[in-house]
């Protein structure tokens, strides 16, 4: 049996948690997008053949004309414009979370992609791309021949 030393931080570690949220969730609390632009979440993993990338962008609320995906020999950025409402038709806002607005996202692939064969689909509020990788030139076998 071995000993492991023990972090004598790791008991405050919620704490730091529930103080981090605290102020993420206060209103006095800086609002950060402000200066970096709005974003959304998004996930991106690699099939398990290893042949393509998928990515799944949340975007709640959003129309496929809304979206712009453009992508390069290894990145792939997806910008999305939504329009504003007008407050008069809704009357005023006493909180508003959801952003209406542009936000943007670009992803740099560790390996070269298939621009041409990206597929994109939009259900239920999430974007998916699946985004091929280029085929490498795999080795060939040559056989010698005897005289």
């Amino acid at each position: 049996m071995s000993i492991v030393p023990r972090d004598p931080f790791e008991v405050f570690m919620p704490l730091r948690e529930a103080m981090n949220r605290l102020f993420e969730e206060s209103v006095i609390s800086p609002r950060l997008e402000l200066f970096t632009g709005r974003t959304f979440p998004l996930d991106v993993y690699e099939t398990q053949d290893g042949q393509q990338y998928i990515v799944e962008a949340a975007l709640p609320g959003c129309k496929p004309e809304d979206f712009q995906i453009t992508a390069g020999t290894d990145t792939l950025t997806i910008q999305v414009r939504q329009k504003e409402e007008r407050k008069s038709e809704k009357g005023a806002y006493i909180r508003r979370e959801r952003y209406e607005g542009e936000m943007s996202r670009t992803i740099t692939f560790p390996t070269s992609i298939d621009s041409g064969k990206i597929e994109a689909t939009y259900e239920h509020g999430m974007l998916m791309l699946k985004v091929p990788k280029v085929e490498q030139a795999k080795p060939v076998k040559i056989a010698v021949k005897v005289k």
